[in-house]
């Protein structure tokens, strides 16, 4: 498989684990309470009363195999994690710093671009302003008065702009790289199961083979 198969086959593997770590993590899959009525204490003719609460999944009965199958998906993921990083040594570039790099050119660009697109701008506001004098009577009263707004650009905006495409061509440029690096990188890993299968397909695959 290559990288991009892998990252996404690491992802089916974290959503395994993680049903079933949430099956061993509910108390009413990993325990059976019984409630005992002891209606003869009350009533000598009549006969005690035994319940047993439903569990919470249908694997209340596997739940030390539901165990082993976390377990083994771990080892999975361990083991490729080690091919992905194995693949990413090969690679012409660093791509995990390249990811982080590019998320933040990615950033930069979003904030110069907002910085390019803003313009100078002259608006009156009517009443926007307010204050006190006093009045013929010598009372001090307040009044409101109407205000202009100027806004002007405080930044060379040629400057800006350039590094806007420098920065989207770089962008770009290891953008395209890392999609080459994810589709022509190969990992060393046999996948056990489809990616498209099923928690409970997968669970009785593992189980056939415990067999």
């Amino acid at each position: 498989m290559n990288l991009k198969e892998a990252f996404r086959y690491q992802n089916k593997l974290q959503a395994l684990m993680e049903e079933a770590q949430g099956i061993l993590g509910r108390d009413s899959n990993v325990t059976k309470v019984e409630s005992t009525y002891l209606r003869k204490k009350v009533m000598a003719e009549t006969e005690n009363e035994t319940t047993v609460d439903i569990p919470g999944t249908e694997y209340a009965e596997q739940i030390t195999e539901i165990a082993g199958f976390l377990l083994y998906m771990l080892d999975q993921r361990e083991v490729l994690a080690k091919g992905i990083r194995a693949a990413k040594d090969k690679l012409p570039i660093d791509m995990d710093t390249e990811v982080s790099l590019n998320s933040k050119r990615q950033s930069i660009a979003y904030t110069f671009k907002h910085m390019a697109d803003l313009r100078n701008s002259e608006v009156l506001v009517p009443h926007g302003g307010t204050g006190y004098r006093f009045n013929t009577d010598g009372n001090q009263v307040a009044y409101k008065c109407d205000v202009k707004r100027v806004t002007t650009i405080n930044f060379d905006r040629n400057s800006i702009r350039k590094h806007l495409a420098d920065i989207n061509k770089k962008a770009d440029t290891i953008s395209a790289e890392l999609d080459r690096c994810l589709v022509n990188a190969e990992v060393d890993f046999e996948p056990p199961f489809d990616v498209n299968d099923s928690f409970a397909d997968v669970f009785s695959a593992y189980m056939a083979g415990q067999k």
